[in-house]
């Protein structure tokens, strides 16, 4: 069950909430449905992303089952903060893309009275914390924390495991790049990865 804040943002003073999990857990479905209960609120929403994110659209924020609303790709997590002035709601996706800055962006709507929704990863390839996630969810209000299914073992994944040996921090794809994974079989998974011989090239 999904814990969504029932007062208005202005009766709160502003808040953070936060929705992360693996990838493929539905965390931009999440970030879509308290959106539009927003709008049939008749609040005046705002929707960004980075805009290193161009997978699905390069202006819409897009779920994996498809689900769509418009948004503004922002190049800094600071470029937020004048397109969302007018905004009482604001939503942010894949916020594991932006830098350290998006913490001090999130407080400063929620210190003005704005109901900021942020949907991110909470760890990276390696199953390390990614970007400004551990920071973000300390101070959110909400913090939503969504499972994938595990592609090995059909138990509840939270980690997001790259099918490739690549060690580049961010490789942007889709289920051709990633697979959801349980922490057992995604240990498994690592530890297969690290026995395996590695080419002089490689």
């Amino acid at each position: 069950m999904f814990l969504e804040n029932n007062l208005s943002s202005s009766k709160l003073g502003g808040c953070i909430e936060v929705v992360t999990g693996s990838m493929f857990s539905g965390k931009t479905e999440e970030l879509i449905r308290r959106i539009r209960r927003a709008e049939i609120a008749k609040q005046n929403v705002g929707i960004y992303k980075p805009k290193i994110d161009k997978r699905y659209s390069e202006n819409d924020v897009v779920s994996h089952d498809s689900k769509i609303v418009s948004a503004i790709p922002v190049q800094s997590a600071k470029d937020i903060i004048e397109l969302a002035k007018d905004n009482e709601v604001v939503g942010i996706d894949e916020a594991q893309f932006f830098d350290d800055d998006l913490v001090d962006v999130c407080n400063y709507l929620a210190n003005n009275g704005k109901r900021v929704i942020v949907a991110a990863l909470d760890m990276d390839f390696a199953g390390k914390p990614f970007g400004p996630l551990p920071q973000l969810m300390s101070i959110a209000e909400y913090v939503t924390k969504v499972h994938a299914i595990c592609m090995q073992c059909g138990n509840l994944a939270n980690y997001s495991h790259r099918l490739s040996d690549a060690q580049k921090l961010v490789i942007l794809g889709e289920k051709d790049v990633y697979e959801p994974l349980c922490r057992s079989c995604f240990t498994k998974a690592i530890d297969d990865k690290n026995k395996e011989p590695k080419l002089f090239n490689q």
